[in-house]
């Protein structure tokens, strides 16, 4: 469409070169020779057929004149063009050369459709650019990630090989345990990889959602009560076709996320409809989140507070899971502070098209 803008912009420019000069032509001819007859009428007597000498002289001089006008705004009309097309060429051989910061100038913006392109090269330079900044960024904390339990694991398999550890049940169990944050970080990392090349899939399927988030909850029960929670969960009955295994992973991530940062005390899981929504919602008792941070929440590997983070164990990863999941139902994950508790409300919102049978609401569980 704008290649045709484009071309329907130069033609109009040059047909309007082209009229300048039939102008110039036609009516400098007619205008001397008004001004000449009136000064000079002819002789009497029949016109001659053909023109004669001085006809020639005018006519020769009106076209060279009108030849000027027509180069100079042709000139001008090329520049116009080029300036732009040329800085967008010379941008993209730099960028092909690895030059990620070069623009293009789009010059004096007369031609709307050339500056626009120029904006859109621009734009797609600096998206680009943000992408391998941000593959750089991914690299340097996948790699810091990675390196602690793979640190772990290799100094105490180092250890048991040495004789230095003697084994035990501990021991293992402890081994065990980092094995499977490796698990659930590469896990993570599939889910938020898949997620910004869209291409993770889902399964959908009619579900049982209020079972799926009695089974989450029951799951980090024993945790969550360990670390000083008391678990209320309003659940609706509700028929959804969604992929369950995931919005279980959701949920945990979540219920991970408050046992890890959120003060002990009550924490309420439930559900609600609105209009054509379905809301998930995990609420605790404070501190929530700092406004400033608060909108970089669902971004990965984002934290709040990084040496906090690294105490507890977080990745930066449970919230952007959440994200991604949420998205991939054609839903959204978002986050407001409680009003009442001062904490922190965590979202998982879901669209109810795909509901079947009935919404109900069940006496909150302990």
């Amino acid at each position: 469409m704008s290649r045709h803008r484009l071309s329907r912009q130069i033609t109009l420019s040059m047909s309007a070169v082209v009229a300048v000069a039939v102008m110039i032509v036609f009516v400098g001819s007619f205008t001397f020779y008004g001004i000449y007859l009136t000064y000079y009428p002819p002789p009497p007597g029949p016109p001659p057929l053909l023109p004669e000498a001085p006809d020639f002289v005018l006519i020769a001089v009106l076209l060279l004149f009108a030849l000027i006008v027509a180069i100079f705004a042709a000139l001008r009309l090329t520049k116009r063009i080029l300036v732009p097309l040329n800085s967008l060429a010379e941008g993209a051989r730099s960028i092909a050369a690895g030059d990620l910061t070069a623009r293009a100038s789009p010059g004096d913006r007369s031609l709307g459709e050339t500056a626009r392109l120029v904006d859109d090269f621009n734009a797609m330079a600096q998206r680009l650019e943000d992408s391998v900044t941000a593959m750089a960024s991914w690299n340097a904390a996948i790699a810091h990630e990675l390196r602690t339990p793979l640190t772990i694991l290799r100094g105490r398999l180092h250890g048991l090989a040495d004789g230095v550890f003697e084994p035990s049940d501990e021991l293992f169990r402890n081994l065990l345990s980092q094995v499977e944050g490796l698990s659930r970080l590469v896990d993570d990392l599939r889910i938020v990889t898949l997620s910004e090349s869209r291409r993770l899939e889902m399964r959908f399927e009619p579900t049982d959602l209020e079972q799926d988030i009695r089974q989450a909850v029951d799951a980090m029960r024993p945790a969550l009560i360990e670390a000083g929670f008391t678990i209320e969960l309003d659940a609706r009955h509700v028929i959804l076709s969604c992929d369950g295994v995931r919005l279980r992973q959701a949920l945990l991530a979540l219920l991970e996320n408050a046992k890890r940062y959120a003060t002990p005390g009550l924490l309420r899981v439930s559900t609600r409809a609105e209009e054509d929504e379905l809301v998930i919602a995990v609420e605790d008792q404070g501190p929530g989140l700092a406004p400033d941070f608060a909108p970089h929440a669902f971004d990965t590997f984002s934290r709040a507070e990084a040496s906090r983070s690294r105490r507890h164990g977080g990745a930066g990863l449970g919230l952007s899971v959440v994200r991604a999941i949420a998205e991939a139902h054609h839903g959204r994950a978002q986050y407001r502070a409680s009003a009442t508790a001062g904490g922190a409300i965590f979202e998982i919102v879901l669209p109810l098209a795909r509901a079947r049978d009935r919404i109900g609401g069940d006496a909150p569980a302990e």
